[in-house]
């Protein structure tokens, strides 16, 4: 079997992945001083109004994750082209993603720049290694292209009846829903963790991992 029938396609760990994407998203933004660990969409707004205010230490604190974010997604892009004999390297990239949202927990408030970069930088590393789910294009991080096809698969099964194009809007929908819940989760935990709630989104992502292993294992035999 190959690699791309594993667990990395699969709607589990889709849903897995965007719990932990609403969550860094809640986190980020409540905790680590209103920025977005993964809308960069809105970091980069923000990033314009403050340097068109002249407020140039804001801007660089939106700034900063988008480029993290970037980097991130290069980091992927790095371990993709590496030939590691015993590990997928989405496994590779979630294990570190979550090694990284570890640390992240540790990082005192008065470093929120550093923590917000660390967590875009994860953030960017999941939205590279983890792009489709069952041959779909899919976001575990963002919504807004999500909502638009599955949106768009929602008219078409009204307009033509096609019930693969209601399943596929299911599944896009299904992804906003998790991602959704993700945020709910993740502002309960910070009112009770503070600053290590991002561990929680550690542990879903070692999760992930570990699925993945275990399904990788039975592709072998």
């Amino acid at each position: 079997m190959k690699h791309s029938k594993q667990m990395s396609e699969s709607v589990r760990l889709g849903i897995l992945l965007a719990l932990s994407g609403g969550l860094m998203d809640a986190y980020s933004y409540i905790v680590r001083d209103r920025v977005f660990a993964n809308a960069q969409t809105g970091n980069m707004l923000l990033f314009g109004v403050n340097l068109s205010e002249g407020n140039i230490r804001l801007a660089i604190h939106y700034l900063v994750p988008v480029v993290a974010f970037a980097i991130g997604i290069a980091l992927a892009e790095y371990v993709h082209t590496r030939n590691i004999e015993k590990l997928h390297w989405r496994q590779m990239s979630v294990l570190l993603e979550a090694v990284i949202l570890l640390g992240v927990g540790f990082i005192p408030t008065s470093f929120n720049l550093l923590a917000n970069s660390l967590t875009s930088f994860a953030c960017g590393i999941q939205v590279e290694s983890f792009r489709k789910i069952h041959g779909n294009g899919v976001a575990t991080t963002m919504c807004i292209g999500n909502m638009r096809t599955g949106t768009q698969n929602l008219f078409n099964y009204f307009h033509s009846k096609d019930r693969d194009s209601l399943g596929k809007a299911g599944l896009y929908y299904g992804i906003i829903v998790s991602f959704i819940l993700g945020a709910v989760f993740g502002n309960g935990l910070i009112k009770l963790f503070h600053k290590q709630a991002i561990w929680c989104s550690s542990i879903l992502l070692f999760l992930g991992f570990f699925m993945m292993f275990i399904d990788y294992e039975k592709s072998k035999i």
